[in-house]
């Protein structure tokens, strides 16, 4: 049974993996979208952007993110004061942190899902008379379902566990910022801390394996729709 220390933490890692997941999830796949199906020169430069977080070290992802979005950056400034959205040091940013740092982990499956299409199924469609939107809506999203989902499990896994950009660039507040990863950091620096971290280690191992449970229902699930077609 958790108590209300740990209740906390898992909720806040919860609120900051999804949230990080949903916002994420429209630009993946258009950078899927563009990376599979355009040929046009900027393609490549895309990519190298796309898949940067991964070789950057978290902490200079971290960094740069607080120099382009504190709340003394010109665009942290604007979104304060336009919007009233912050991203320093407060949840959201957290959220930010592990979205970018899942966003590669997103757009990779659901791209390799796109390449493998059959455009013919598209044109096919097409011919019938369909518009290119209702194309993508009704034939294209549903054959890359499976990668769209694998990218989805990816980047949660990846958000859920961020450190060291979150922590850079939000902090570790306890109640704010303090996610799964940090929260274990801060009582490993604590002397007798090893039993509230293990217990926070265990918690995330369970998440993560549920995670994944629920990932290849989903899948299996999607595969016999599919045969049932």
């Amino acid at each position: 049974m958790l108590d209300a220390a740990q209740a906390e933490i898992l909720w806040l890692s919860l609120q900051v993996a999804l949230t990080a997941v949903a916002c994420s999830l429209p630009l993946a796949l258009a950078a899927a979208w563009f990376l599979a199906r355009s040929r046009r020169r900027g393609r490549m430069v895309l990519d190298a952007l796309v898949h940067l977080p991964l070789v950057l070290p978290p902490v200079v992802t971290g960094y740069l993110l607080l120099v382009a979005l504190g709340r003394n950056s010109p665009l942290g400034g604007w979104l304060d004061a336009t919007f009233g959205l912050t991203f320093a040091f407060h949840w959201t940013g957290a959220a930010l942190a592990g979205a970018v740092m899942g966003f590669p982990l997103m757009v990779r499956p659901i791209r390799l899902s796109l390449e493998a299409i059959d455009t013919r199924v598209e044109d096919a469609a097409a011919t019938l008379g369909a518009s290119p939107i209702w194309v993508r809506a009704t034939v294209t999203l549903p054959l890359a379902l499976p990668g769209i989902i694998a990218g989805m499990v990816l980047a949660f896994a990846r958000a859920l566990g961020e450190f060291g950009a979150t922590i850079t660039f939000a902090a570790n507040i306890p109640g704010e910022t303090r996610t799964l990863p940090l929260a274990i950091y801060s009582f490993i620096q604590v002397p007798g801390g090893e039993a509230q971290a293990a217990q926070l280690i265990a918690i995330s191992v369970a998440v993560s394996l549920a995670a994944l449970v629920a990932s290849e229902l989903i899948a299996r699930r999607v595969k016999r729709l599919r045969g049932a077609g």
